[in-house]
């Protein structure tokens, strides 16, 4: 496959009251990856979706190979050679594995003939499976596989295009080590095909390894492209931020004697079995360990959005033996969901009804809803979470996907919680976004309330927690009683069960 040579020339796409992208200008060589950054909100998004033909430019232009082109859409952009692994998942549930990889190019017995045939399109994304190492069976439904799971057969749906142009938009995120390693080979062998690859991503880490230049949008408009050998922590930070200082774990957090949640027995067949633990008034206690170790899925059961089999949770005095949500939010406990776009908002309702969603009884009056007691409700949060959006009355798919997730926090937050469950509350974050997420975690634990933090960042977990439990298979197998003296190595072999005693 020859290189491909992508220019974008004074791309600009206007919303009312927003300039999503501003005169983005920039050129992209085939055999390169480029790593785009930038802070949400920065132009990420409405950039890949100007390329992938899901958004209409306001103005400017897309060549390939220094021919102008123009998308009606996503399929024009297939055709083109451009292909786009969204951070937010567009997977059919209900199709099966194969369907889903070969959607739109389902075999036939050739020309003229209408009749799929299932056993050659199995067949077909068996091979492109085989490809990138994956080990998923081809007849299994999407629904039933993990976030992690789900996110490598969107990879392999992209790649089966065999693209010139591939956008990886956040693709990492709930991935595996193994996982992701095994993509940055598969990124490798595009890379020395002649493929751009336009890597967004908000793990610097990631970039070292794979990366050729990093590119920077910082207020919609490119600020510049260095080569990756130059590209410094300090130089990406200032090129995204500015001169930004990075907030350090504070040390007058103060862990309470009084249990707030206490876990005993906890189980769930094929999930979780037999966990215990408990959450001190003020503590913030994380849970660390490799995907598939049933951190999400312990913290749903306790929450009451899965069933549990047998244990019981105290929360604030009270025993619960069969939690339900309603019952778990009226005693205090709230929890901000791994997967945002299905579990933890509307997208089609506004920011300000988002907002208010979990505390409706409190801005109705005689059954109805009232804006006027929705909107202070909603303006605070909009102001305290720094949530960008010019009017809390657009819908919060709009949003980019970390102001999305601050929507998410505020919503729970505001029914005013005793504990809080965070699950993967920074995944596809920006940095400064990040740091807002960690400060309302210490100021909650300031105040008095629990938190259990979820992340598969293990750099995050030591930064912001008191206290680390290890889950491997379902089980807890340790604990870092002092995440400020333990390297982030140790807690590697750790999750992996090499050191956990």
């Amino acid at each position: 496959m020859a290189s491909a040579k992508l220019e974008i020339r004074n791309l600009t796409k206007a919303y009312p009251g927003v300039v999503a992208l501003d005169d983005f200008s920039a050129s992209f060589e085939g055999g390169k990856v480029y790593a785009l950054l930038g802070k949400n909100g920065s132009g990420k998004s409405t950039f890949v979706k100007c390329l992938a033909g899901a958004v209409t430019p306001t103005s400017g232009e897309i060549l390939i190979d220094g021919q102008t082109i123009t998308f009606n859409g996503p399929a024009d952009a297939n055709a083109a050679g451009i292909a786009v692994v969204y951070q937010e998942l567009s997977l059919i549930l209900d199709f099966t594995v194969a369907e889903n990889v070969m959607l739109g190019r389902f075999a036939t017995g050739g020309p003229g003939n209408i009749k799929i045939d299932w056993k050659e399109t199995n067949t077909a994304a068996e091979k492109i499976l085989k490809e990138l190492r994956i080990d998923i069976p081809v007849t299994r439904k999407v629904s039933e596989l993990s976030v992690g799971q789900r996110q490598v057969i969107e990879i392999a749906k992209a790649m089966s295009l065999h693209p010139r142009v591939l956008l990886l938009d956040e693709p990492t995120s709930a991935l595996a080590r193994h996982e992701i390693n095994s993509l940055m080979e598969v990124v490798r062998t595009l890379k020395n095909q002649g493929v751009i690859i336009i890597f967004i991503t908000h793990k610097l880490n990631e970039i070292r390894g794979i990366a050729d230049y990093v590119t920077v949008l910082r207020d919609s408009r490119h600020v510049g492209s260095v080569p990756i050998g130059v590209a410094t922590p300090k130089v990406i930070v200032d090129m995204m931020f500015g001169e930004t200082v990075l907030q350090a774990r504070p040390d007058d957090l103060r862990i309470g004697e009084a249990v707030s949640l206490k876990v005993s027995g906890l189980t769930r067949h094929d999930k979780f079995e037999d966990v215990s633990f408990d959450v001190h008034a003020g503590e913030i206690v994380g849970i660390a360990g490799m995907l598939g170790a049933g951190r999400s899925e312990l913290l749903r059961g306790i929450f009451g959005a899965d069933r549990i089999d047998g244990g019981s949770v105290v929360i604030n005095g009270t025993e619960v033996r069969r939690p339900t949500i309603p019952l778990m939010k009226k005693l205090g406990l709230a929890m901000t969901m791994e997967n945002r776009k299905e579990e933890g908002l509307i997208q089609i309702m506004s920011v300000e009804d988002n907002l208010c969603l979990a505390s409706l009884q409190e801005i109705s009056h005689r059954g109805l809803i009232s804006h006027f007691l929705q909107a202070p409700v909603a303006a605070k949060w909009v102001k305290q979470l720094h949530i960008k959006v010019s009017d809390p009355s657009h819908e919060v798919q709009s949003l980019s996907g970390g102001n999305q997730q601050k929507v998410v926090v505020g919503n729970w937050l505001n029914t005013d919680p005793k504990v809080v469950f965070f699950d993967e509350p920074t995944r596809g974050i920006d940095i400064v976004a990040k740091q807002q997420i960690f400060q309302i975690m210490w100021d909650l634990s300031r105040k008095g309330l629990s938190v259990v933090f979820v992340s598969s960042e293990l750099e995050e977990l030591l930064e912001v927690c008191h206290r680390i439990l290890i889950m491997e298979a379902g089980r807890i197998i340790g604990e870092v009683a002092s995440p400020e003296t333990t390297g982030i190595e140790d807690l590697y072999a750790m999750c992996m069960g090499e050191s956990a005693q």
